[in-house]
């Protein structure tokens, strides 16, 4: 009898540890990312994913044309299969935000952006994927969806934010390549239509900085996708590499239009819309013109912080948005990026890529 009981127990154990193998090789990874997400300052958190990311199985579906469609397929990833929801709602709104690119004495590059909005919560998301470039992103919390009240504490919150996988408002990747998002100036949205894979565009951010090493090599995997802009407004794309070269990305009538520009705010650059959206007090663009130009492009990480903090938003009545929610500054040749939450910029948080990949 007791020699039947102890044969019972050890099959119902060694059901257990199997039962808990498979649950970790599915959710090893979320768990792990989850269990890594910690607050920086009021208003800011990071999290660390290793893993398979979702995007190759994203892309053999045809990718996301609408940001519904991609809020179903991240709450399928996220729940390996066992949650499957018809349509959830990801909200985007217009955002004002400047960025700035310039080298340095020693030949360096480096790009700093500012991501102005009233309010909200910065979510940064460092992915090391299996397949793919390890990238350090950022994305609004508020622009998930997950109700007014949501802040990445606690386990089922935490889980929820891993959803930042899949969205970046901005980011740098191991190879140097730096993207953000701006509002492009007006409310005319893209939505190319072949039969190409299709994107969003804070998809499209994380799905070049994981594949792309410079800019060329980002533009010619645009061309290779159909771009569906996030609700809200038209976007565009601050893009600057390693090299140097730094590139505003436009959409003109579902055309992908390409500029060279050290700088980027919330009016178009391309010829063909040239100035559309620039509103009168907005002074950011020439503010950020002068000191480039009274410097030659060239400023060292001190006076670029210094630059980029100098058309940062008060949270006041009056300011063209009301508020500079982060601010980032970019080394492109030695691939970190310094943050600060609100204009807190006593407050630093710097963070390296390449330091924890396995030899």
């Amino acid at each position: 009898m007791k020699k039947s009981i102890k044969i019972v127990l050890l099959c119902v154990l060694g059901l257990v540890i199997v039962t808990g193998v498979c649950v970790w090789l599915q959710f090893g990874s979320l768990v792990q990312g989850v269990m890594s997400c910690e607050k920086l300052d009021d208003g800011m958190y990071y999290m660390e994913y290793k893993g398979d990311d979702g995007f190759k199985e994203l892309m053999a579906r045809g990718g996301c044309n609408d940001v519904s469609v991609l809020a179903s397929y991240v709450m399928e990833f996220l729940s390996k299969g066992y949650f499957k929801p018809d349509s959830l709602d990801v909200p985007l709104k217009p955002i004002a935000c400047s960025t700035l690119t310039v080298k340095t004495q020693e030949g360096g590059v480096m790009m700093a952006r500012n991501f102005d909005y009233p309010y909200g919560t910065a979510l940064i998301m460092h992915t090391i994927p299996d397949e793919g470039y390890e990238s350090i992103t950022t994305f609004s919390t508020d622009f998930f969806g997950f109700g007014d009240d949501y802040k990445p504490e606690g386990f089922r919150n935490q889980y929820m934010a891993l959803t930042g996988l899949f969205m970046a408002l901005d980011g740098l990747n191991e190879k140097g390549l730096a993207i953000a998002v701006l509002d492009a100036g007006d409310k005319v949205v893209t939505h190319q239509s072949t039969s190409k894979p299709d994107l969003t565009t804070t998809t499209a951010v994380q799905y070049l900085l994981k594949n792309a090493a410079n800019i060329d090599e980002a533009l010619a995997l645009l061309c290779d996708i159909d771009m569906n802009s996030d609700p809200g407004s038209a976007y565009h794309l601050s893009m600057a590499d390693a090299t140097g070269r730094s590139v505003a990305v436009e959409y003109v009538d579902n055309n992908m239009v390409v500029t060279e520009s050290p700088f980027v705010t919330n009016h178009y650059l391309c010829e063909a819309k040239f100035l559309t959206g620039l509103h009168e007090g907005d002074h950011r663009h020439e503010k950020l013109m002068e000191q480039y130009d009274a410097s030659n492009g060239v400023m060292n990480a001190k006076k670029l912080t210094e630059t980029i903090a100098s058309v940062t938003q008060l949270p006041e009545k009056g300011a063209i948005v009301g508020g500079t929610l982060w601010t980032m500054v970019m080394d492109l040749s030695h691939p970190s990026v310094t943050y600060y939450s609100r204009r807190h910029f006593d407050k630093p948080f710097h963070f390296e890529l390449c330091k924890q990949r396995e030899p």
